[in-house]
């Protein structure tokens, strides 16, 4: 398979737009289309816009005629073409976009200047687009051969559904393996991250066979480590596999590898056990079937000096030898490395294979055990969060996905926190929800007892493997540990204890020190802090399901009560994004706030639909077209409260608000019902400064994905697709879906919009804060005052006496604005968390507050 692929020529297009015979082609698809629907055939727009661009004496070409086309799939690859001696330049990436028009499918490169409309994840699988503007590149290595190159594009709404009969137009845009339509790249790689195996490159056929010893030489380990150097043909090993790391890829556009991956896997004999190195194209071939407690025959390996810096993980018998002097290599070639996958039922007892041990712990176990130390554990998920992403390097284009989840064991009232990143086990880690059964090794403890709350969560490791279908089979079932959970489990299945789970939402973890000085020693740079002035900056930068934490300086000057219903989350998307950044000049607020006192209505900050701006984004210049995009539709904000010539002459603050309900629809920020609420306080500074602003940055809108929802088993897909990554391939929905905010909130209390006026009172920022508090919510906390509600994280249901119940949203919220009057032109520190959620959607929270004047 590999040596076919590396045959590979570079340049554009392996399948262009141009067959022996396209009309036949064309002809012959067309028939079958006409045979399956029964319909007379209809005029191909994509093959319209070929011929236009066929008879154009330039490369590139408008269509005569603008018609929505579906987009069926976004794919990724490495970007090649630069010099072996030049450094690579962003993009380091090319997406090629399938497209259906009814008649035929047709695979098109992306023009890298509309890249910024997948990372903002506008241009997506499942919508509708308008193509303005096409150009054509020629493969100049062969004959009449080219690819169509969308230069400019219109994005649109979803569309309910897209049929995948339509068939593609080009025979070579059907061939398996799938092929990246430029340079010589033979795969595409995960929309959003390299860890994970995309596409049917990736093996997971390899089963084990049975296989004759004799006239096998077989050498141990040890003997192997003190030999290596003065033997020239390896005799063979006969090994088990303790460990499997995730994928690392390392290709890079300079390096013309056709499948840049590694792996490590930890084998061991009776004697030791040592690392070994999968290389390149192997990894696509074995990775998949080869897992931890196999038997494996490794024949015509390599072997090298271990890298120095490299840590292995520590075998789980102490009387196993750790041999660290060396590594073994896998390789297609020199020399081609000989697998085999020996079944269980062969091996045999004299062999002295070491067995699979585990270190499962259970939570009550947890609270003692040190920082760094490695542990597994079984349990019932009760939370999974949203997959986020973060950058692995700064101005690069690499993230890694992770989701935040909780496991409950029934040894004790508080869950498993674990960072779960994503372990290349794509399979598992995009189908876990609330109440499956959940197993995960090579987990490592991050605890610090010093700081209030007490920090203390799991994280993955290089090593760390997941399993969710069930226990039966797996090598940790005779655990005593697994034996007690599936016993205890047994006793909650149907006792509905276990129904009350959550998934989604925004979640606020790891939370930082409590106080501003640990905070300082906390943060590993110089500068720490983000001038007010560049927030807006930091926002646009973030790419589709980012999440990034800054700090900024400030005066609180207003903080408002938004109280939640589950009707007003349907605020119209529309609304909410329409001037969303507009700026709020001196002459402009007076002229608006003139306006209200006359007329006596709420003032509309002018919302633009999510279409305009997608619509003018794209038929801009590259520079103009991220501006649009970052200005018009990231900055969505709720509609304001009108303000009373009584409350403007200084009336009391907490004076009865009036919210306006905003229409239903599918995806806006959370709105606000109509409905009086005396939970309101202005300080006289922002009385006093508001109309004199150079800016006003609005980012205090929660969408309906940031809210955290009861799980519903009955609709365990539909919800594990709102959490997860937008697909790389359109997935048909089963039967119609329904709306995320018809499920119910695990939350009690609304939440708070917070504005804060920089230092130089020139720019303010309104964000939002989400206390969440409830009694039987597994990620909520005591919320007492504003400052105090800071220094903890929504993680553990508060334990309430007889004399301390929970009074209701009214009393919370009365606590935090009560205390807020203690923060009037005080110098604040905010800790901000900034997410992207895709589609111009971005959300600001405020994490937690500081008083630089104050030590403790």
């Amino acid at each position: 398979m590999s040596g076919e692929l590396g045959q590979l020529q570079e340049g554009p297009s392996h399948s262009g737009l141009y067959l022996p015979n396209p009309e036949g082609n064309e002809a012959e698809v067309q028939r079958s289309v006409n045979q399956r629907v029964g319909t007379p055939r209809r005029r191909s727009w994509i093959q319209n816009v070929l011929e236009q661009i066929t008879d154009s004496p330039r490369r590139c070409s408008t269509p005569l005629e603008v018609v929505p086309v579906a987009v069926l799939a976004v794919q990724r690859y490495l970007l090649e073409g630069e010099p072996r001696d030049m450094e690579p330049k962003p993009p380091l990436y090319c997406y090629d976009v399938t497209i259906s028009d009814g008649v035929f499918r047709e695979k098109c490169y992306l023009d890298p200047s509309l890249n910024f409309l997948v990372y903002k994840n506008i241009l997506k699988v499942g919508i509708e687009v308008k193509i303005s503007r096409v150009s054509c590149i020629y493969n100049e290595k062969r004959l009449g051969q080219g690819i169509l190159c969308i230069d400019n594009v219109h994005c649109g709404e979803p569309l309910d559904s897209i049929s995948l009969e339509i068939p593609f137009r080009n025979r070579a845009h059907r061939e398996i393996p799938e092929r990246p339509l430029r340079g010589g790249k033979s795969h595409y790689l995960a929309l959003w991250n390299n860890e994970d195996p995309y596409g049917d490159i990736w093996l997971s056929n390899k089963q084990p066979e049975e296989h004759n010893f004799n006239n096998i030489r077989i050498i141990s380990l040890s003997h192997l480590e003190m030999t290596w150097s003065n033997i020239r043909n390896f005799p063979a090993l006969l090994v088990r596999i303790l460990h499997k790391s995730k994928l690392r890829y390392y290709g890079k556009p300079n390096k013309k590898m056709i499948e840049p991956y590694q792996t490590f896997l930890e084998v061991a004999d009776s004697s030791g056990t040592v690392s070994v190195i999968m290389w390149n194209a192997l990894c696509p071939e074995w990775y998949k079937s080869l897992h931890v407690g196999l038997v494996l025959l490794l024949q015509d390996y390599s072997i090298k000096k271990s890298h120095p810096f490299r840590m292995q993980p520590l075998p789980v018998d102490p009387q196993i030898k750790l041999i660290s002097t060396m590594e073994i290599c896998l390789n297609l070639r020199n020399p081609p490395t000989n697998i085999i996958i020996i079944p269980e039922k062969q091996v045999k007892p004299e062999w002295r294979l070491p067995k699979l041990n585990h270190r499962f712990v259970t939570r009550s176990e947890l609270d003692d055990m040190p920082e760094n130390s490695i542990c597994d554990v079984i349990g019932v998920l009760v939370f999974v969060g949203r997959v986020q992403r973060s950058k692995k390097k700064e101005s690069r284009e690499d993230f890694w996905s992770y989701r935040w989840i909780h496991i409950a064991d029934g040894t004790s009232k508080k869950p498993f926190i674990v960072e779960l990143f994503s372990t290349s086990q794509p399979e598992v880690f995009e189908n876990i929800y609330p109440m499956a059964h959940f197993t995960c090794t090579q987990l490592k403890v991050v605890r610090n007892d010093t700081q209030v709350p007490e920090l203390l969560y799991l994280t993955t490791t290089n090593e760390s493997r997941m399993f969710i279908t069930g226990h039966r089979g797996q090598p940790y079932t005779n655990d005593t540990k697994v034996k007690n959970f599936i016993q205890w489990i047994k006793t909650k299945t149907n006792s509905g204890e276990l129904k009350n789970t959550v998934i989604g939402g925004y979640y606020p973890y790891p939370p930082v020190p409590e106080t501003f000085s640990k905070y300082n020693i906390s943060v590993k740079v110089e500068l720490f802090f983000t001038a007010i002035s560049e927030v807006r900056k930091e926002i646009e930068d973030l790419q589709y399901r980012e999440q990034k934490r800054i700090a900024i300086q400030g005066i609180i000057t207003v903080i408002k009560y938004v109280p939640y219903s589950g009707a007003t989350e349907s605020a119209s998307a529309s609304e909410t994004l329409r001037n969303a950044n507009r700026r709020s000049t001196s002459q402009a607020a007076r002229r608006e706030s003139q306006s209200q006192e006359r007329v006596g209505e709420p003032r509309d900050n002018g919302p633009v639909s999510s279409q305009f701006c997608h619509t003018t984004s794209a038929s801009l210049s590259p520079p103009k077209k991220k501006r649009a995009l970052q200005g018009s539709c990231a900055k969505p904000i709720p509609v304001p409260q009108p303000e009373t010539s009584a409350q403007r002459k200084g009336s009391k603050p907490d004076m009865p608000i009036t919210f306006q309900r905003r229409e239903s629809t599918r995806t806006g920020c959370i709105g606000k019902a109509r409905k009086t609420i005396s939970d309101k306080w202005e300080s006289q500074m922002w009385r006093e400064k508001k109309f004199g602003l150079i800016d006003h940055l609005r980012y205090s809108c929660i969408y309906p994905e940031s809210i955290p929802r009861r799980f519903v088993l009955e609709h365990r897909n539909f919800l594990t697709q709102q959490y997860n990554s937008q697909p790389a391939k359109y997935i048909p929905q089963e039967g119609r879906p329904p709306n995320l905010y018809d499920f119910k909130s695990a939350l009690v209390l609304g939440h708070f919009e917070v504005t804060i006026l920089g230092l130089n009172h020139e720019i303010a920022i309104s964000v939002a804060f989400l206390p969440e508090y409830s009694p039987e919510d597994v990620r909520t906390s005591q919320i007492d005052t504003l400052l105090t509600c800071m220094n903890y994280s929504c993680v553990f249901p508060q334990e309430l006496t007889g004399n301390d119940r929970f009074q209701g949203p009214k009393a919370v919220t009365g606590d935090i604005i009560k205390a807020a009057t203690e923060l009037d032109k005080v110098h604040i520190v905010g800790i901000l968390d900034i997410c992207n959620l895709g589609n111009g959607k971005t959300e600001v929270y405020l994490h937690k507050i500081y008083r630089p004047d104050k030590t403790s």
